[in-house]
């Protein structure tokens, strides 16, 4: 009877040594992307948005091709771009903020005068065939500028206009 229980203390002792001494592994969440999440927020920080991007080189796609703005804003003009920019923009356009579309305020600091005019005067081409345009397309959710057949001298007002906004 006692090498039976020497043999079952023994067996008893084994099967806990082999049970114990295993270190878990930690488990972690399902996830798509194997990065790690510091890679991630690295990553978004040093893209920046198109409505952020300065770039005064590219004049867009469009009827104008080279413009010439005074030094001096032109008070009647900016009044009437005003005038056209809450009837036809306010929609989706805030002068200030971004809304649907992005803030005009400040613009000409990041585009062209011609590329303004030209996505003014012709956004559905601007979208297709101008590459900023087309990132502005994906930061905004995919909202295209509708085109409000606005006329140049409306289109020059509503530049004029934003030519005030600081």
């Amino acid at each position: 009877m006692k090498k039976a229980l020497n043999i079952a203390m023994v067996l008893f002792i084994s099967l806990l040594m082999s049970c114990g001494g295993k270190e878990e592994k930690k488990k972690t969440g399902f996830s798509y992307d194997k990065k790690a999440p510091t890679e991630q927020k690295a990553k978004k920080e040093a893209t920046v948005p198109a409505s952020k991007k300065i770039d005064l080189a590219n004049k867009g796609v469009g009827p104008i091709s080279s413009m010439a703005l005074p030094s001096e804003i032109d008070q009647t003009m900016a009044t009437h771009g005003a005038d056209v920019f809450k009837k036809m923009c306010t929609a989706c356009h805030r002068p200030d903020k971004k809304f649907i579309g992005p803030a005009p305020k400040n613009i000409l600091s990041r585009r062209s005068p011609e590329w303004v005019m030209n996505m003014i005067l012709n956004p559905d081409e601007m979208v297709q065939k101008d590459p900023l345009a087309k990132a502005l397309l994906i930061e905004f959710n995919g909202s295209p500028m509708a085109n409000q057949n606005l006329s140049e001298e409306d289109a020059r007002a509503v530049l004029e206009y934003f030519r005030t906004l600081k």
